[in-house]
């Protein structure tokens, strides 16, 4: 009587049909981590509008209806006088030591012009209109949702 033992393991064509298997479910659940890692940039660069925007309505409440001029960082992340110069009266405005990233192209600058144009000038981070008092987003693309986020 003879005895056949087979040796445990995986044949080639079993462990060709697990790569397989892996190599189409990373190819269907990829795409998806991607598509919330702009969903999460996107909720990051509303909520950035969102804080800036109200810290520039208080500026203006506290500075006789004056919108932040050409200092515009300095005056938000500082305190200042009722003037709109540096001092103790009012403010900081917003917290950190620096500007909120823009977290599209992470940068932080602050490109302050007279007025606010129809679209991104390129220069990336933010756009400020010290005459109207509007900030947007200055990149050019869209949300996931289709919106522009320079009409965010």
């Amino acid at each position: 009587m003879s005895t056949q033992t087979r040796e445990s393991g995986f044949t080639l064509i079993e462990l060709l049909i697990v790569v397989v298997i892996l190599s189409i479910l990373a190819a269907i659940v990829i795409p998806q981590f991607s598509s919330a890692s702009e969903q999460a940039r996107s909720s990051s660069l509303s909520s950035n509008l969102e804080t800036v925007r109200k810290a520039v309505m208080l500026y203006r409440a506290q500075h006789a209806d004056a919108w932040p001029d050409d200092d515009f960082v300095v005056q938000l992340l500082g305190s200042t006088e009722i003037d709109g110069s540096s001092g103790t009266r009012f403010g900081p405005y917003l917290r950190g030591p620096q500007f909120p990233e823009n977290p599209i192209d992470e940068r932080n600058a602050v490109s302050v012009i007279d007025s606010m144009p129809a679209a991104p000038n390129g220069a990336g981070g933010w756009i400020y209109s010290k005459d109207e008092g509007e900030f947007r987003a200055n990149v050019l693309g869209d949300t996931p949702a289709g919106l522009a986020y320079f009409n965010l």
